[in-house]
C-alpha cells in the first residue's frame, strides 16, 4: 500500500500537514521538507523545479501514490510542469498535487470588496499563479500581491522576535496598493508560524487567511472524489518526517510547526539528471 507524501522547501508545509493529520489522521504520510537548500522563494524558476523534482523522485521512491507539494513556491513555479513532463513519462498511475488551485478556489470567494491581498515569496509572486487561479473562478477579483523576500529566512532561522519589523514594512506596502483590500492571504506556508503576529498588525476590518484548514479540506474532498487511487493508500497511520539538514533549531521549529513533537530524520535526495 502507498503513502500520502508531502513535499516542502523547509518547514511551513508542516503547519500544511498539521491540519491534514487532524482531518485524515489514519492515512500513511511520509513528509520532505529540503531544509538544506531552503529557502526556494528568491530562487531562479529552473532551480525550483529541479529540486522540486528531486523531492518528488525521492517521495516516489519511499512509496508515495499522492504527493501533495505543501509550498506555495515549489506548487506556483513547478507543479504544472511536473505533471505534464514527468509524470506521464515515469509515474502515470501517480498524483503530484499542489496548494495554489486549492486555496484560490477557496479565497476567490471571500473578498466582499473583491479586492484581496497576498503576501507571498518572490517566486509564488512572479509566477503570477494566484492572479491566474482567481480569474479564472472570478475576473472580477482584483489581486494585490506583496513579495516578502525576508520573512522565510528570518522565520527558518528561528528570530521570530526580528519578524514583526519587517512583517509590518511588508503589510503597510501591500495595504498602499489599494486601501479597499478587505482579505489577505498568507500565499507561503512558512507563515503560519507568524500568524497571530500578522493579524496583530492588520487592521481589524481585513480578515487573514491561512491555507492549513483550506488545503486539508480539499485533498479530504479529492481523496473521496478519486477513490481508485484512496483505496491504494496505507491506512495504518505511520508517520515519517524527513529533512535533508538537521540541527537542534531546525528540530524545535518543526514542533513548533507542526504543533506537537515530532522526529525528524535525516536524509539526501538524489539530484535529477
Amino acid at each position: 500500500m502507498g503513502l500520502l507524501g508531502f513535499f516542502d522547501s523547509g518547514l511551513g508545509g508542516l503547519s500544511i500537514l498539521r491540519e491534514i493529520t487532524k482531518k485524515l489522521p489514519h492515512y500513511s504520510i511520509c513528509y520532505l521538507g529540503d531544509n538544506a537548500r531552503t529557502p526556494y522563494g528568491s530562487r531562479a524558476p529552473e532551480i525550483i523545479y529541479r529540486y522540486t523534482l528531486e523531492g518528488v523522485i525521492e517521495l516516489f521512491k519511499r512509496g508515495a501514490e499522492v504527493i501533495v507539494l505543501a509550498c506555495n513556491t515549489s506548487s506556483s513555479v513547478a507543479l504544472r510542469r511536473i505533471q505534464q513532463e514527468y509524470l506521464p513519462a515515469h509515474h502515470p498511475n501517480r498524483r503530484v498535487l499542489g496548494i495554489v488551485i486549492p486555496t484560490a478556489e477557496e479565497v476567490a470567494h471571500l473578498s466582499r470588496s473583491k479586492i484581496l491581498g497576498i503576501l507571498a515569496t518572490e517566486a509564488t509572486v512572479a509566477s503570477l499563479g494566484y492572479l491566474q487561479e482567481i480569474y479564472k473562478i472570478d475576473p472580477q477579483v482584483h489581486v494585490c500581491q506583496q513579495a516578502c523576500p525576508l520573512l522565510v529566512p528570518i522565520i527558518e532561522a528561528g528570530e521570530l522576535e526580528n519578524a514583526e519589523g519587517v512583517a509590518s514594512k511588508y503589510i503597510e506596502s501591500l495595504l498602499r496598493k489599494d486601501a479597499r483590500i478587505d482579505t489577505i492571504l498568507l500565499g507561503c506556508t512558512h507563515y503560519a508560524l507568524i500568524e497571530d503576529l500578522i493579524r496583530n498588525l492588520v487592521p481589524s476590518r481585513i480578515q487573514v487567511v491561512s491555507q492549513g484548514q483550506i488545503v486539508a479540506a480539499k485533498l479530504e474532498d479529492y481523496l473521496k472524489r478519486h477513490p481508485e487511487i484512496e483505496k491504494r493508500l496505507d491506512a495504518s497511520g505511520k508517520r515519517t518526517f524527513l529533512s535533508t539538514e538537521y540541527s537542534d533549531r531546525i528540530q524545535r521549529l518543526a514542533t513548533r510547526f507542526f504543533g506537537t513533537s515530532i522526529v525528524l530524520n535525516t536524509t539526501t535526495i538524489d539530484l535529477a539528471t
